[in-house]
């Protein structure tokens, strides 16, 4: 049943949660979970049908009125709990994770749980700050205040390149506020959301709070983001998609929270670090397999230095073991499925029409969906491979001369998700930080994130921000209260209405 982790029987209930325990899906069709290192199947479960949305809608409408009305305090003691129980669980969650997604599991333990485990810890105590704007007699004769409310039911869309840490960008934020919530993961990688609703619900967390439907995009997904019963739709995921989320929703007037595709500039200047750049390049574009919306795909070298960073990414990529995400030894996993390793090589093969693949652009010869680190130079700016989103381990670079060059070839493309600027200049420095149109934009590194800032993009990469106070308060209803101070029956602008009556 995979490599070591030998509690699948589990799911043998269902990969649906909803109303506290696990059940079938009614769509009449299976779904297979699969190890993309060896091909081998780990589990078949039954997909999610609109009669199962329905369901967890319903569960979700009858836990709200509970949860909406305790007090932030027991939100945030419950949450507290939660976190607590995913920290117990941590090593089943890292080795679940690396079975379904195929992620070193190195990744999985010093990245994607702990950072679950934070992220539960910071909105627990979130859940007793939800504050709005201090009381005042901003007229003169009344006293007005403002509330944050729950909205009502969410119901999220994640995706599967990180589905642990996506499930928690959802839910957390959503139940910290009061709100209960229907998430829908990818279907090829439900376990560890179906695992993270089992844990709030063992931590206390009131059954129907945290649901999750497993089922395919354009039934459940699309019968998710419709349903009448959903007050805000959150989905994280490609921008061709989240363009059709944005049109469902919208028919029906709710909330919209969109976190999309990314193709994250590196921007290299000649004063720059150049070994921090080298390992930083390497590191951030190869993490997750290069499968993380704000990887580095896009470096931009100032020519003093281009050679030499060329050189001396493609050696550590070169470097880089491939192998058993098991083996604590093994550096870059495979892709999440054998389609999305032929995916990202199609778009490679067909940049050697135009450009230089220096290292990699080859898949092993094994049953995984491997795909080795590649470096390729000398491509237009138009081309391919620089703007579209490729999702695996490429990285392309380009040489730029003028800082302002450089800059403008960084905005160049429809995304604004994240980037970096490597330089020792403090001035260059905040120049980048302030021209480039990105939600996240790091200074000599990149792509750590913490829970206390925003995670979210610009442009075609979406709107809305995950993790963070400014998340969470996305995810309530500001209603403005104003009480009349004066006990007067008439007032003075009635007679706009009355005239001297």
């Amino acid at each position: 049943m995979g490599n070591g982790f030998q509690e699948l029987d589990r799911f043998a209930a269902g990969a649906q949660y909803i109303a506290g325990r696990l059940r079938p899906g009614t769509a009449g069709r299976t779904h297979s979970v699969t190890d993309p290192a060896t091909g081998r199947k780990v589990l078949d479960y039954e997909l999610a049908a609109a009669a199962d949305v329905d369901a967890a809608v319903a569960a979700a409408h009858d836990a709200l009125p509970g949860w909406a009305g305790a007090t932030p305090g027991e939100r945030s003691d419950a949450m507290h709990r939660f976190a607590a129980r995913l920290a117990e669980q941590a090593e089943e969650f890292a080795r679940a994770e690396t079975l379904q997604c195929g992620k070193p599991i190195r990744l999985t333990r010093e990245f994607d749980v702990p950072g679950t485990v934070d992220n539960t810890a910071f909105f627990a105590g979130a859940a007793r700050h939800l504050q709005g704007q201090s009381a005042g007699e901003y007229s003169g004769d009344h006293t007005s205040y403002v509330r944050r409310e729950p909205i009502g039911v969410i119901g999220s869309i994640a995706p599967w390149n990180y589905p642990l840490q996506m499930a928690a960008w959802k839910v957390l934020p959503a139940i910290a506020a009061g709100n209960t919530i229907v998430l829908k993961p990818a279907e090829l990688t439900p376990l560890t959301s179906l695992m993270f609703a089992q844990a709030a619900t063992d931590a206390g967390i009131p059954d129907g709070v945290v649901n999750v439907v497993t089922g395919a995009g354009k039934e459940a997904g699309e019968h998710l983001v419709g349903h009448p019963g959903v007050a805000m739709t959150s989905f994280t995921g490609s921008t061709a998609v989240g363009k059709r989320v944005a049109e469902i929703a919208t028919s029906t007037v709710k909330r919209l929270h969109l976190e999309l595709g990314g193709k994250a500039p590196f921007v290299v200047f000649d004063d720059a670090d150049l070994e921090a750049a080298v390992h930083g390049a390497v590191a951030g574009a190869l993490i997750n397999t290069g499968q993380d919306c704000t990887a580095a795909t896009r470096a931009y070298v100032q020519r003093p230095l281009y050679d030499a960073f060329v050189e001396q990414v493609a050696g550590l990529m070169a470097s880089v073991r491939l192998g058993d995400p098991f083996d604590e030894g093994t550096d870059l996993g495979p892709l999440i499925s054998h389609a999305q390793r032929d995916r990202v090589a199609g778009f490679v093969d067909r940049a050697r029409a135009y450009a230089t693949v220096v290292t990699g652009g080859t898949a092993p010869h094994n049953d995984g969906a491997y795909y080795r680190p590649t470096l390729i130079t000398g491509a237009p700016q138009d081309s391919e491979i620089v703007q579209a989103e490729i999702f695996g381990p490429v990285l392309v670079v380009l040489p730029f001369d003028r800082d302002e060059e450089g800059l403008a070839l960084a905005n160049d493309t429809p995304y604004g998700l994240a980037a970096s600027a490597w330089t020792r200049d403090v001035y260059r420095a905040g120049r980048a930080t302030r021209e480039i149109k990105a939600g996240c934009v790091w200074v000599n590194d990149h792509i750590p994130i913490i829970s206390e800032m925003p995670h979210g993009g610009y442009k075609a990469s979406g709107f809305g921000k995950d993790m963070s106070a400014y998340s969470f308060e996305e995810y309530t209803q500001v209603k403005h209260v104003m009480y009349d101070n004066t006990a007067v029956a008439r007032k003075a602008w009635h007679r706009t209405i009355f005239g001297d009556r």
